[in-house]
């Protein structure tokens, strides 16, 4: 066995009939990487007949002046339950990059735990081991993340769309995207001029440019395997619900009133209050559609770029305008993309959510919005660190080279 430099070609026909493997380990990724300061090796692990066994992508990228480090997205594409095969080919990556790199980081897309959203509970599965396994190989394990401070999240919410129904979606799910359908929303497939729109409800989530995601679009189109999306208010639609809903709260409006007189009681004063503010409601929302009809305005409001790759569709990034909240505008589009890929993908990864289920969590929101939409929620093995060159390795840490780098707010 030995390692090769393997050509785009070949690198995509092997991870392409990879089981779960991740758009991360594509030549398309690497291709984007190059264009942020990366270097990129595509490398396989080929035995005496020349079959590969197993294959990674390296990112190579400078640390400081003299040190580069290498990265491989979602860790390689290798049987990690084969101890065998991963103590050979990680011995011979420490021989192979000894002289190029200071240590080799991986972040394997393998679920070890399954997390019961009721209880909360971990469920941890045989794959546990593997983390022994590492271990026993020399890669050093890095702390486990909480929310979001690991290059990629350690818990993810992902959606089974052929077990998909929207009765299992939970209560408040439910009556939100009921209350976003009469806000006359519209769900929109955009193309890469659409990413301005985009980005002005991302950017304040990352640290990162426009171009960057334009650039994303590029790369994975050639091969058909982005889409964007966007929702719109379309304000003639809006101003037709809105009038409708405000005749049927009327009548029913009336009837409360006249009930009233006969039986004030406590619980018909709150009814009638409450269909008071409805109607309030449903006439600001006459007034906002028609003032948008008369002035033909286009407004966005919300929106999503998603990667496609074998069977799974995944949220690279999505993002509302939070002028328009109260259209529930996020539980629009994600609930758009289920119906719009159920037919033809297996899973919707809804991206990272985190391990902490307490009412302190400064996400708390973000996680209820995604269990939501039932998903099953995984938590991944976690970082580790290949260390080629300890001297260096240890000085880069004791000066905090490694933090600068590696860790996020």
């Amino acid at each position: 066995m030995h390692i090769k430099e393997l050509s785009l070609a070949e690198f995509d026909s092997f991870a392409n009939s990879w089981p779960l493997g991740s758009y991360h380990e594509t030549s398309s990724y690497a291709l984007l990487m190059a264009e942020n300061n990366y270097d990129y090796d595509l490398i396989g692990y080929v035995d005496e007949l020349g079959i590969i066994k197993a294959a990674a992508l390296i990112l190579i990228k400078k640390i400081n002046l003299s040190s580069r480090y290498g990265y491989s997205p979602k860790g390689f594409l290798i049987d990690y339950l084969n101890y065998d095969l991963l103590k050979s080919f990680t011995e011979d990556l420490k021989k192979y990059y000894a002289k190029k790199l200071i240590f080799i980081k991986i972040n394997p897309e393998i679920a070890i735990g399954e997390i019961n959203k009721n209880s909360k509970l971990i469920n941890y599965n045989q794959n546990i081991i593997v983390r022994d396994y590492l271990k026993e190989l020399g890669y050093t394990k890095l702390k486990d993340n909480l929310y979001f401070e690991s290059l990629i999240p350690r818990y993810n919410a992902i959606v089974n769309l052929k077990d998909y129904s929207f009765s299992k979606l939970a209560k408040n799910t439910k009556n939100k995207i009921r209350k976003s359908q009469k806000k006359g929303l519209v769900f929109e497939k955009k193309d890469r001029e659409s990413m301005d729109i985009l980005y002005e409800f991302i950017k304040n989530k990352k640290n990162i440019n426009n171009y960057y995601y334009k650039n994303y679009y590029n790369v994975f189109s050639k091969t058909s395997s982005c889409d964007l999306f966007l929702v719109k208010i379309d304000y003639q639609k809006y101003l037709i619900n809105s009038k409708n809903l405000y005749e049927q709260e009327l009548i029913k409006n009336t009837a409360l009133a006249e009930n009233l007189i006969n039986n004030s009681t406590e619980i018909n004063i709150n009814k009638k209050m409450n269909s008071d503010r409805a109607l309030l409601s449903y006439k600001n929302d006459i007034e906002f559609a028609s003032l948008g009809l008369k002035e033909n305005k286009t407004t966005y409001i919300a929106g999503a770029f998603l990667i496609k790759h074998q069977n799974r569709v995944n949220i690279v990034i999505s993002g509302i305008n939070p002028q328009y909240r109260r259209f529930n505008a996020n539980y629009f589009l994600h609930y758009n993309i289920i119906e719009y890929y159920k037919k033809d993908f297996k899973y919707l990864d809804l991206n990272g959510i985190t391990g902490d289920f307490k009412e302190t969590n400064p996400y708390k929101g973000l996680n209820e919005f995604k269990i939501g939409f039932n998903p099953q929620i995984y938590e991944f093995i976690g970082e580790f660190d290949l260390i080629l060159n300890n001297k260096q390795y240890n000085h880069l840490h004791k000066n905090g080279t490694l933090a600068k780098e590696f860790n996020k707010n």
